[in-house]
């Protein structure tokens, strides 16, 4: 295994041989080229790590070769060479792009440390962008799952909102993946590359909320020895995800809506005005419209949250998208933990989608880690699955003697009419000729299950 692909251009062929002589000993993979044209014919032909080039050549100078690689091949470094040094030479070398700047004659010492830096450098660049890539699978819209008509409205909101500055309100009940939504936002956008913050707003003191957000002075509380940075500030240039929201007090409601409107605000016990470029989304699993009604909620704060609303559907109303997760979390675990590959057997995804799931993707996510790590065998079965599962087969939507057989029915009856809608793009006549019953009884059936037109779905 080489230690890196060089490429050494010099004029002098003395010069070229030697050097390439002794590169090529310390188990570089190293071509070589005696002039501009003939290096910039190299680069495009093939991918290099680093290229050693010195500055005059005879058809034309490194600098042509620095500019080149910068501007084809960007992740290729570039070390200046040259017996005519000056400082200013090697500050003009810095200051077009290359790496580092070399005098001859050149001590091998010297040269191979550069080199090192070089390749280390580059390493670590390939791993950030790898890490980066994979950051946007886990946490970027690829990894938020689902066909459902609903979802599909909800990746096209995430696209066009992304790379906007408004704040964002995610609503939906509790597992239903407003976190990973508000990630999914952040990782499109132009701010992917600085900081995402989470605050779970719910799970603080008024008192300790306010410092976590806004940072606070010493001295500004008992136990407050130092200065403290809060989350705002960490955000700087990012986004902060404020989950929870409706768990404010009225006091920080207010505090909140002078940040969100100027994105200023004080640390506790300063003086100090801080400015800060934090991009804001915020969640919430109630209805605050109706926190507002009963003055739970400030209304000009519900106003400011309220620009963009991404309503996330519970799992139950996305029957059809069971299967699908099932799998993914599948084989995120067993990636995860080691294990082999798992695959469920027919009866295990029909009780899935048989079941209420109140805790959502988050509950059908844990399930499918139990039945993992617990499961003894290649073929995850009903055994696998908690108690609640294993009712002769299949699961209720609720407890028995809780429902009525209607409720019971409902379900799929729904997703057998929402399935037919979407094949037939929601024309209601062709659905309702394909399932065999008139208009109106459609119309009625889909008011009754909360079946609306796709368009309509996220518009409040």
């Amino acid at each position: 295994m080489t230690r890196g692909k060089l490429l050494l251009v010099d004029d002098d062929r003395q010069v070229l041989g030697s050097m390439a002589d002794w590169l090529r000993d310390q188990g570089y993979d190293l071509d070589t080229a005696t002039g501009c044209g003939e290096a910039i014919l190299a680069t495009n032909e093939k991918p290099y790590d680093l290229v050693l080039a010195d500055i005059r050549l005879g058809d034309g100078d490194g600098f042509q070769i620095l500019n080149h690689c910068r501007e084809k091949h960007p992740s290729t470094a570039v070390v200046m060479i040259t017996g005519y040094g000056t400082v200013d030479s090697a500050i003009e070398a810095i200051r077009a792009g290359a790496f580092d700047f070399l005098t001859k004659p050149l001590i091998d010492q010297e040269l191979e440390l550069a080199i090192d830096r070089a390749l280390n450098q580059r390493r670590v660049v390939e791993e950030n962008t790898n890490l980066k890539a994979q950051l946007d699978m886990r946490f970027g819209m690829e990894n938020i799952v689902g066909n459902d008509h609903r979802m599909r409205k909800i990746y096209d909101m995430i696209d066009s909102v992304a790379d906007t500055k408004a704040t964002v309100l995610i609503t939906g009940e509790s597992g239903t993946g407003k976190s990973m939504v508000a990630r999914a936002i952040h990782r499109r956008s132009g701010r992917r590359d600085k900081p995402f913050v989470e605050v779970a707003c719910g799970a603080l003191p008024e008192t300790l909320l306010e410092s976590e957000l806004f940072g606070h002075v010493a001295g500004a509380f008992t136990g407050a020895a130092g200065d403290k940075m809060g989350k705002f500030m960490q955000a700087d240039g990012g986004t902060i995800f404020l989950d929870e929201i409706a768990t404010a007090s009225p006091s920080m409601q207010v505090k909140l809506l002078r940040v969100l409107q100027d994105l200023e605000f004080e640390q506790v016990g300063g003086t100090k005005t801080f400015t800060v470029d934090t991009r804001v989304i915020l969640a919430t699993n109630e209805d605050l419209a109706q926190a507002v009604a009963e003055g739970r909620f400030r209304q000009d704060l519900f106003y400011r949250v309220n620009v963009i609303n991404i309503d996330l559907p519970p799992l139950r109303e996305r029957i059809s998208d069971i299967p699908a997760l099932a799998e993914h979390f599948l084989a995120q675990v067993c990636e995860e933990s080691g294990k082999p590959p798992r695959r469920f057997n027919d009866q295990v995804v029909a009780a899935l989608q048989r079941f209420n799931w109140p805790g959502n993707v988050r509950e059908l996510q844990n399930i499918i880690e139990r039945a993992v790590l617990l499961g003894k065998s290649e073929t995850i079965g009903l055994e696998d699955l908690p108690p609640q599962f294993l009712t002769a087969g299949s699961v209720p939507v609720a407890p028995v003697g809780q429902r009525t057989l209607k409720e019971a029915l409902e379900a799929p009856e729904r997703q057998i009419i929402l399935d037919v809608l979407e094949m037939n793009n929601w024309n209601r006549h062709a659905t309702a000729e394909s399932l065999g019953i008139n208009r109106t009884t459609l119309y009625k059936k889909m008011k009754r299950l909360g079946l609306e037109e796709p368009h309509a779905l996220l518009s409040h």
